[in-house]
């Protein structure tokens, strides 16, 4: 096993850069997630790790030993990638058996490698098929026994759930993430899609703009985003955002809004969020304010209710029996410990005193 680190890393394409000045260290043993939006670098920043791209400057190490000039297949890493990448004219076993054929590992040791990394992912039974005999998930869990059968110091994943359906996305996730716990091997993540840097992560590096705007864990950067960046993008629904104003620990925006907040001496034009899960739909007269429904929606498990205040849209989640018709008029109450102040102009977080 290996520790990764990355530092003062940057990789650019003429005038364009991809990422900026990063400094990362994943711990061994560590399942690191780099989340953010398409063209944030986060791919690039994993394919820096692999050898397939060479950074501008900085350097990158892997277990204490830099590795810039050293090849992909020489750093002891396994990648999964979006695509399975599988050969359709070998069978499931020997598409797993193959790296192991590659460095001339040969008979009872390789079957036996090959049959244990199958068992992990539940894939022994297919072992004889040929990919195209396969589900798009049995098709995933042949791509990471093929990782893990090279018993490698450090995986990285590039997306490797994005092909499949949303049931199976669920089921593999959970796959991935106890295949991680019983394996203990250090892994480098790379999605777009938050709900799967919440569930599996160790620590979440949230990137945009190839630079790492919050690295925490999940819990941290769901309770206390770094800036507007991180709140809106973390959460489903995301957090709700309002722009105003924001005087002696009371926020003020259009629409009759009126919140107190912690953060009693900034003055200024601010940013006021809170999830939906804290904004409570109550009698008329008795919330934060008063607003009409834009729109119900039913979610299974609880009730949306998005209401109008000023230009701004505000989400409560509500019990899954409320109901309501659009256009009526309804108040909400924030949960004054929930709430967080932004900065307009730095859009960064603002700490209560």
């Amino acid at each position: 096993m290996a520790d990764v680190a990355l530092k003062h890393v940057s990789k650019n394409w003429g005038s364009f850069v991809a990422v900026r000045d990063q400094s990362l260290e994943i711990r061994d043993g560590e399942f690191m997630v780099l989340l953010g939006p398409s063209g944030c670098g986060k791919t690039t920043t994993m394919r820096m790790i692999a050898g397939l791209e060479e950074p501008s400057s900085g350097d990158i190490l892997i277990g204490g030993q830099r590795v810039n000039d050293l090849p992909p297949r020489e750093r002891d890493i396994a990648m999964v990638f979006q695509s399975y990448g599988l050969y359709p004219h070998m069978s499931v076993g020997e598409n797993i058996g193959y790296p192991l054929k590659l460095r001339g590992i040969k008979g009872a040791e390789r079957e036996a490698r090959v049959r244990e990394a199958a068992a992990k992912v539940e894939l022994e039974p297919l072992l004889a098929r040929r990919p195209k005999e396969l589900s798009g998930g049995q098709r995933q869990r042949v791509a990471l026994a093929r990782a893990i059968v090279r018993r490698p110091t450090v995986f990285l994943m590039d997306e490797p759930l994005s092909n499949l359906d949303a049931k199976l996305r669920v089921s593999t996730r959970a796959e991935i993430k106890h295949l991680q716990h019983e394996l203990g091997v250090t892994t480098v993540y790379v999605t777009h899609d938050q709900i799967e840097a919440m569930t599996l992560a160790h620590r979440v590096a949230v990137m945009n703009h190839g630079e790492i705007c919050q690295l925490a864990t999940p819990e941290v950067i769901y309770d206390a985003p770094a800036d507007l960046f991180v709140a809106g993008f973390i959460g489903s629904p995301s957090m709700n955002l309002v722009r105003g104003e924001h005087a002696d620990g009371i926020f003020t925006a259009p629409g009759g809004l009126r919140a107190v907040t912690r953060v009693p001496r900034h003055a200024g034009r601010a940013v006021l969020g809170i999830r939906p899960e804290d904004v409570t739909v109550v009698p008329m007269g008795t919330g934060d304010v008063d607003a009409a429904i834009y729109a119900v929606e039913l979610t299974g498990d609880a009730v949306l209710v998005t209401v109008l205040v000023g230009e701004a849209r505000l989400i409560a989640k509500a019990d899954r029996s409320w109901r309501a018709e659009t256009g009526s008029r309804v108040a909400l109450r924030f949960d004054a410990t929930r709430l967080h102040l932004f900065d307009a102009d730095t859009t960064k977080r603002l700490h209560p005193d």
